[in-house]
């Protein structure tokens, strides 16, 4: 019976111990995705990538804030040196660079189809509100770490309450407009 408890108590632990690895990897693909609304307070020269085609919302200092969030996490991390790290930072810049690009023309690409489906800026659109930077993000860092099935599960399954908990965050905060 004990040796039951403990056997279940370890994969508890090795469970905990990947969702905190995948986290960490992700965090570069989640600065991406939280910096672009901090930039609406800059009045004036924030212009809107495209109007017609994506909206008010998809600015162009929001775009590079959120390739620039990136290279400053993937630069800690790299300082940091964690040993359970799913990739090296030894080329932090290049990885930091693909986890915001990547995450940027994920969200862009979903504005662009949102508009397209009739969808106003700021109206939901479950699940992608939720999943596209996630998922631009992991388009352009494929391969740098080794990925299952699972874990790619469990990396979406973990943003989406995250987002959902971060954006309501926003909203009390007065950050954001709406809380999705």
């Amino acid at each position: 019976m004990a040796s039951c408890h403990r056997l279940g108590m370890t994969t508890l632990a090795t469970a905990l111990s990947r969702v905190v690895r995948l986290l960490y990897f992700m965090a570069p693909a989640y600065a991406a995705n939280m910096a672009p609304p901090f930039v609406r307070y800059w009045k004036g020269w924030n212009r809107p990538i495209s109007r017609r085609w994506l909206g008010t919302h998809k600015t162009v200092m929001g775009f590079g804030l959120g390739v620039l969030a990136p290279l400053i996490v993937t630069f800690i991390q790299s300082g940091i040196a964690w040993e359970g790290a799913l990739v090296a930072y030894e080329h932090w810049a290049a990885l930091g660079l693909r986890f915001g690009v990547g995450a940027m023309a994920g969200d862009v690409a979903k504005s662009f189809l949102k508009r397209r489906a009739g969808i106003a800026p700021g109206d939901p659109w479950i699940p992608w509100d939720q999943v596209d930077f996630v998922l631009g993000a992991l388009a352009l860092v494929w391969g740098a770490a080794a990925l299952s099935w699972a874990d790619l599960a469990l990396i979406l399954l973990l943003s989406v309450a995250g987002h959902v908990l971060v954006n309501h965050l926003g909203y009390w905060l007065g950050i954001r407009d709406v809380r999705w």
